[in-house]
């Protein structure tokens, strides 16, 4: 391909074939800024949803006009739940908390939150931290995510 036509990686592909393993529009590319302590996430240029991690469509008006934008640590519960029954690897720390937080932006991003359930409630405000991952989650992970960070939310 002419090097003048090549699309820039931070904004929506064109094909199949602009998606490689190293965009920033794969969990893989996600992983890698978020190691770099960059939260990343796409934004639609046709109808301004915000997704995180980014994709290469947006999946809200289907556009593939989109760029990939730094992404607001605070956000705000709006659903979570115990785990009680969690993997092997996590057996110990049950239970514990997952969310959804809707980050500043609109984004949505699922995790942990580092607080017991009956201290979580809808509209807490909370802050995205980033930490290697501990030897349950090494455990757990698959062979391609060994180096993936790992995202907690902190009640503020």
């Amino acid at each position: 391909m002419d090097e003048s036509r090549k699309r820039p990686r931070d904004r929506g592909p064109l094909s199949r074939e602009d998606v490689t393993a190293d965009s920033p529009f794969t969990l893989p590319g996600f992983f890698a800024e978020l190691a770099e302590g960059r939260l990343t996430g796409a934004a639609c240029s046709d109808c301004g949803h915000a997704m995180v991690p980014p994709r290469p469509a947006c999946y809200a008006c289907g556009s593939r006009a989109v760029a990939v934008e730094k992404q607001p640590r605070a956000g705000e519960v709006v659903s979570y739940t115990a785990v009680h029954t969690p993997p092997p690897a996590f057996e110990a720390r049950a239970p514990y908390t997952v969310g959804v937080v809707e980050l500043a932006s609109g984004a949505r991003l699922t995790g942990r939150v580092d607080a017991d359930y009956d201290a979580v409630a809808i509209g807490d405000p909370v802050e995205l931290t980033v930490r290697d991952p501990g030897d349950a989650e090494l455990a757990a992970a698959l062979d391609h995510e060994t180096d993936w960070p790992i995202h907690v939310f902190e009640v503020r």
